[in-house]
């Protein structure tokens, strides 16, 4: 019996899925405790969008040889190695005691952050076939999502007040459960069938990783999915780190802002659940450019004053969220030239790429807010990103024609 015929891939399945809402537990909590950690710390938004984006700078460097790492061990032993380093990122922010230190605690979440978003689809290559590689990337995804609706509507609204306003404590117990997942993690993968998929891996034949990322930048398709990642991320991670701030701009207070910012991260989960099974190949660059329609509309209707106009611009943000980044990487590991044995790289070129829109998105965000003196410079510029993801998807379409 294959892994991708085998029931025990959809405990796999789970058990990655819980790494990942850890993820984004540990990367939605910093934008709800923006203004206790900046106030105690003496920041400007533009050095919160430093912080912000910290991460995402150390990823750029890392994904691509987090890649390579991960098509030579597997996704078990890489999302072990992962939760012990986001971990150890939470632990540290706890203590942070200024800029540089919380800086560079949030900066260690990108050395185990891609062995987590470049692991599932890995494992999902693995242990899946066809149809349900869709499904099963939407489940995927869903942990994260799930982590950060967490993190944006109970941070502030019981995380804060249950940790008497402390937000070190917060921080600590995120990392907590961080730890705690995966210790659920090596439980769940050390069942009879996992040493199926890990047979698999090990008679893969080795090859040379700079050959491997050679080959695969070399390929038309893949080039223009890395430029479409780069703005992906901008638009998801910029507006994400910031709408919470976005939204207190408006009159609200920090957990009405809170559960607001929650809404598009709910809808992002039905999305993650639903789009990408509609997805196959023949609707694929359909589906992604009303994605990228909708997210640009969705940022002009979140320039809107709170009320039933804003909510539909939360729920549009929800849709895009999380599937443009599904299909796209759905797109990437179909690519006639790309075979499971370059998964985890093309994984790693992929993330890494995006990752620079990741680190560019909050830090202008931030500081166009400082510039402008609010937040609609930093959203019209996001519109503009998604007609640029207009042009590229064209671009995609013409290339694979």
């Amino acid at each position: 019996m294959t892994p991708a015929t085998h029931s025990f891939r959809w405990a796999m399945l789970a058990g990655a899925s819980l790494v990942y809402f850890c993820f984004g537990l540990t990367v939605a909590a910093m934008a709800p405790l923006v203004n206790p950690v900046a106030r105690e710390l003496g920041l400007s938004h533009s050095a919160m969008g430093s912080i912000l984006g910290a991460w995402q700078l150390v990823y750029i460097v890392s994904a691509i040889p987090c890649g390579a790492l991960l098509d030579r061990i597997g996704p078990r032993h890489a999302l072990v190695l992962a939760t012990i380093i986001i971990g150890t990122s939470g632990v540290l922010r706890s203590v942070s005691a200024g800029h540089m230190s919380l800086f560079l605690a949030v900066a260690v979440f990108g050395l185990g952050g891609p062995l987590v978003s470049i692991g599932g689809p890995k494992l999902i290559s693995l242990w899946f076939e066809g149809k349900e590689r869709g499904l099963a990337m939407g489940i995927f995804v869903t942990g994260q999502a799930a982590g950060s609706v967490v993190a944006l509507a109970a941070t502030n609204g019981l995380a804060m007040p249950l940790a008497g306003g402390n937000w070190r404590v917060v921080m600590l117990a995120y990392a907590g459960i961080t730890l705690a997942s995966g210790v659920v993690w090596l439980a769940v993968s050390a069942g009879g069938a996992r040493r199926a998929a890990d047979a698999g891996l090990a008679a893969e034949p080795g090859r040379s990783s700079l050959r491997v990322f050679r080959e695969l930048v070399r390929i038309g398709p893949v080039r223009t999915v890395l430029l479409m990642g780069i703005c992906i991320f901008f638009y998801n991670h910029g507006l994400g780190h910031w709408l919470p701030e976005i939204l207190r701009g408006k009159g609200m207070d920090a957990a009405a802002a809170g559960y607001w910012a929650s809404i598009p991260i709910a809808v992002s989960i039905a999305g993650s659940l639903i789009v990408p099974r509609l997805a196959i190949p023949s609707r694929r660059i359909a589906i992604l450019g009303t994605l990228f329609a909708c997210a640009a509309v969705a940022t002009l209707l979140i320039q809107t004053a709170a009320g039933p106009v804003l909510a539909a611009g939360l729920v549009l943000q929800g849709m895009t969220r999380g599937s443009m980044t599904i299909i796209a990487v759905l797109i990437l590991m179909e690519t006639r030239e790309v075979d499971s044995r370059s998964v985890g790289s093309a994984g790693g070129l992929f993330f890494a790429a995006s990752e620079i829109g990741g680190v560019l998105g909050p830090l202008s965000v931030g500081a166009l807010s400082d510039v402008a003196g609010g937040f609609s410079a930093s959203l019209t510029v996001l519109t503009g990103v998604c007609g640029a993801l207009l042009v590229l998807l064209a671009r995609l379409r013409f290339g694979t024609r």
